[in-house]
This record gives structure tokens, sequence and C-alpha cells, in this order.
């Protein structure tokens, strides 16, 4: 098992990367940075495929719902049913796992490939030289050079920058891809993975090689801008709506308690208004007034006072 994955993974990496970097003024932190737009090019017909499955699974959580509510005691009739409006509406619940499931032997491979590729001992230089191709091209450019900005691209990266980059674009990424539906399950999920996924890939950052961070930070970068590009800004848009709505709501019921100065009863012009008033005719109503003055806040003025 150990040689055929040599064979089918870990050299042709190995000798990909020592080739591409020949090719790159033997950068080896800038091969990283192509190598990986190059995977997701490669990838980028099952990326679009899993983002217009993940559209299409958001509009029909609608209907997911109300067949879990109709079938919510008869689970194998809900299973058949959802399998059905899957079938129908040309939805793959698995399409959206391909894409994730095929870059796991891609990290391994990059993993292994860095730290080899950066022989720092003379045992590890005679060991790497087992695993590559007999091409001038490969041969004569190692030990590849590991430093890259700030970095030592074979060990973790001792500052908090790579790990918050690995992070908060995992997060805007997962954001951007959420679902939303009226299934407190699934919307609670949705938040646990939100968070989860992020978060463990940033302390992942603080074990594994720093190339193999950069190879995440680039690929979640391309993958924003992907999505975005797909279906626009996602879940981050329906995230803000709520608290816009709130905002627009405050605003319109301020201007309503300064318009009105009570309840609808006392506003001029409604039926509340013509039988008592408004609070300000009901004060100015009980203000003693002298013989001969008008009332001209009454309906009836200019016209004398009773009695006079």
């Amino acid at each position: 098992m150990g040689e055929l994955w040599n064979v089918a993974f870990f050299q042709p990496m190995l000798n990909g990367l020592i080739l591409l970097c020949n090719f790159l003024f033997q950068n080896f932190g800038l091969t990283i940075i192509v190598f990986t737009v190059l995977i997701r090019l490669v990838l980028l017909p099952l990326t679009l495929r899993q983002l217009r499955s993940t559209k299409a699974m958001s509009a029909v959580q609608p209907k997911l719902v109300e067949l879990q509510r109709k079938y919510a005691r008869d689970k194998k009739r809900l299973a058949e049913e959802q399998m059905k409006l899957y079938k129908e509406m040309g939805i793959s619940p698995t399409g959206c796992l391909w894409p994730m499931l095929l870059q796991i032997p891609i990290w391994i491979a990059l993993y292994q490939a860095i730290l080899k590729g950066l022989a720092a001992s003379p045992e590890e230089l005679q060991s790497l030289h087992a695993y590559l191709y007999n091409s001038s091209l490969i041969q004569g450019i190692v030990p590849l050079r590991g430093d890259f900005l700030w970095l030592n691209l074979a060990v973790p990266d001792t500052t908090l920058i790579l790990p918050v980059l690995v992070g908060v674009s995992m997060w805007v990424q997962q954001k951007m891809i959420t679902t939303t539906g009226g299934d407190p399950r699934q919307a609670s999920m949705n938040n646990i993975m939100l968070w989860m996924m992020p978060m463990m890939f940033a302390l992942f950052t603080f074990q594994f090689a720093s190339g193999l961070a950069i190879y995440w930070t680039v690929s979640n970068v391309i993958g924003i801008v992907i999505q975005y590009f797909v279906s626009g800004w996602g879940g981050l848009r329906r995230s803000a709506a709520p608290t816009a709505g709130k905002k627009v709501s405050d605003g319109t019921a301020g201007i309503q308690r300064q318009d009105g100065g009570g309840s609808d009863r006392d506003r001029p012009g409604e039926p509340g208004a013509q039988k008592g008033g408004g609070r300000g005719n009901r004060g100015f109503k009980g203000t003693p007034r002298a013989p001969g003055d008008r009332d001209t806040g009454s309906p009836g003025a200019g016209q004398p006072p009773p009695g006079t």
C-alpha cells in the first residue's frame, strides 16, 4: 500500500513541485501558490457542480421542510420522497463532497513533498534522491530553499498571521455557501460546521508546515472568488439582511411616535380625533375662557361662547 501511494501520489507531487520550482526562479513559496492555482483550475468543473448543487439545495429547503412535517412519523417514506425530490430537481446530495474528498490526498502528498523537498540534513538529502526522477531539471536544484517572506516553509508559522488568514478565509467561504432553511436541525448543523471547520484548520496551522497553510489560504481565496461569480455573496448577504430590516423598522416606529403624539385615536382627521380630539385638543378644551374670546382650536371657532 505504501509503495502504491508513493508511485501514484507522493513521487509525482514531489517531482512536479521541484520541476515547477525550477521555472519559478527556484522560489518554493511562489511554487506552492502557482501549484494551488493549477489544482483549483483542474478541480473547477467539480467545484462549479458543487456550488450549483448547494444553491439548488437552498432553493428546495422549503419543500424539504414540508416533507419532514408531512412524513414525520414515517422515516422510510420521508427518505423516499426526499430522494424523489432530489431526482426531480436534478440534485445530487453527495455532489457537494467530491471537491473536498479529492483534496485530502493532495494535502497529504503536498505535506510530505514539502518536508522531503526541503531536506535539512545530508541524511534527508540522500533519502530525497531515492524519490527523484532521473532528470537534470529536477536533480540539479535540490535541496530547495525553504525561506519565503517571514516563513520557513518546512515548519509551522510562529506568528498568528497564517492561522488567522486560514481561519478567516475558510469562515468567509463557508458562510457564503451555507444554506438557510426552516429545518432547525439543518440550521444547527450548518452553524456548527461554519465555526468548527475554520477553527480546526486554524489549529492545524500551528502544527503543520507553513507551506501547507499557504496552500489552504490561497485555495480558500480562490474558492471565495469562484463562489462570488456563481451566486454572489450568498450567506454573507443573507446574514446582513435582518439587521438592515431591523434598523428600518425602528426608524419607522420612531417617526410614527413623533407624528402621532399618542395612539391612533388622537390623530386629526380620524374618527377618534373627531369624537374627543387629540391630546392637545383635550388640554385646550379644559382651559377656562373669558367671555368674548374666540376658540380658534375648536370646530366652532369664530362663534361667541354660550350664555353671552
